[in-house]
């Protein structure tokens, strides 16, 4: 999906079953704007700052209603708050446990559910998988910290005699 074509964010409302209305379209505009993985508070944050009046319970609402639509991935980080993100794309997570950074993971096989549930447990349309470990920028930090300086040696004190 065009997440910056207000158009196509019009269209998939409609096709949702979802009413096209300001409030919809400034959450959306805004958690686009934010780019990432976001919290449903600092999508309202952001909507306060830049003059829109909703309430926390609408911005969450919204959300919920864009992750159903598939406007919406909600970015399953693990415990904690709920993170979303713009566009419809099924993907996995990767979190940084240095510098919590979420980041996207292609699903191997294209398309949800990833994988299967074993034995005869019923339909599954959904499948997370959370990578946890130290991301390559917090690896390069911890490689940087711990590479030892070259030797030099010391240069000969000139007398100011």
């Amino acid at each position: 999906m065009d997440a910056g074509s207000p158009a196509s964010v019009i269209n998939r409302l409609r096709e949702a079953g979802l009413r096209v209305t300001h409030g919809r379209l400034a959450v959306y505009d805004t958690l686009v704007a934010l780019g990432g993985h976001r919290s449903a508070d600092q999508v309202h944050e952001a909507l306060i700052t830049r003059g829109d009046r909703f309430s926390r319970t609408s911005v969450y609402s919204t959300l919920e209603a864009f992750t159903r639509a598939g406007m919406v991935v909600a970015a399953d980080a693990g415990p904690g708050r709920a993170l979303y993100e713009a566009g419809g794309v099924w993907h996995h997570h990767a979190v940084c446990r240095e510098c919590g950074e979420v980041s996207d993971v292609e699903c191997v096989v294209g398309a949800k559910p990833c994988l299967e549930a074993s034995g005869d447990w019923g339909d599954v349309d959904e499948a997370q998988i959370i990578f946890r470990g130290v991301c390559r920028r917090c690896l390069s930090r911890a490689r940087k910290r711990t590479t030892p300086r070259p030797m030099t040696t010391p240069r000969p004190r000139r007398n100011s005699n």
